[in-house]
């Protein structure tokens, strides 16, 4: 059975084969994570293994009973979907801060430039692969090293990040995913956008996803063209998305984490989504 693999996260990269690949820290150890024909391997490459990445699985038979059908339809089609939930929090803050203002592309050459530049680097399958920046290494930086890789708008909230990171990191770090979207709001220049995004990759529950959020309209608008979407501006998508899950989460995440993963494989058909 092929595994559909969630690459919304922009730490993956596609080898010459088209094979994805990431690295990511867990715990004390940085991992290599790749999917091939005969499934999803993790192997440490750097530091100890005393915590392994973890993955989320969601099937769309837990999506709303009241999904348009067309809707339905585009997400049964790519079946069971696997991502591998963030396990470093500090990974998932950033990753949001530097999707502030700028646009998806954007945002995916400039997380890699912050890691390549500034992070922990190992050896991958085909190449070098790199982690982000430790808050210890962020707060070290000079003002001139954001504006050298093109993220001088984002440096007083990676630098509050990172401060506010090493005081209540660990308090942080159990929290349900509302508690922590709440708890990452008080870092300054950060607002509730990305830290429902920073949350949600972090926990893997995508039941507090920013559900306007641009990505999800536009493939949500691709997969089922003919239903009266309510235009961009229009306030109303919000509401319209999750009141088809009405109180139910697990039928939200679903809902909202397919059609990213849909979104993600389209992507990759039209262009190879983890091209620097």
């Amino acid at each position: 059975m092929t595994t559909i693999l969630t690459t919304d996260h922009p730490a993956w990269h596609g080898l010459e084969d088209g094979t994805p690949v990431r690295a990511v820290r867990a715990g004390s150890g940085v991992w290599i994570v790749t999917l091939d024909r005969d499934g999803l391997h993790m192997k440490c490459v750097h530091g100890e293994e005393d915590r392994k990445p973890a993955l989320a699985i969601t099937d769309p038979a837990a999506l709303p009973a009241a999904t348009p059908a067309a809707l339905r339809d585009g997400l049964n089609a790519i079946g069971i979907t696997h991502r591998l939930t963030n396990p470093w929090l500090w990974d998932a803050i950033t990753t949001a801060v530097l999707r502030q203002v700028v646009r998806a592309e954007q945002a995916r050459r400039l997380y890699r430039k912050w890691c390549e530049q500034y992070g922990t680097a190992v050896e991958g399958p085909q190449g070098t692969l790199s982690v982000a920046p430790t808050p210890e290494q962020v707060l070290e930086l000079a003002d001139d090293q954001f504006s050298e890789i093109g993220a001088k708008f984002h440096r007083g909230a990676l630098k509050a990040a990172a401060d506010k990171y090493q005081k209540h990191g660990q308090q942080w770090l159990g929290m349900e995913v509302e508690d922590l979207a709440a708890a990452l709001v008080s870092i300054p220049r950060i607002g509730p956008w990305t830290a429902a995004a920073a949350a949600c990759d972090y926990t893997g529950d995508f039941s507090i996803y920013p559900h306007d959020d641009l990505a999800v309209r536009t493939w949500a608008a691709r997969i089922a063209p003919s239903y009266p979407w309510p235009d961009k501006k229009d306030k109303r998508f919000g509401p319209l998305w999750t009141g088809w899950a009405g109180t139910d989460r697990t039928a939200l995440h679903t809902l909202t984490l397919s059609t990213l993963t849909w979104g993600s494989h389209v992507r990759a058909d039209l262009e190879d989504p983890c091209a620097t």
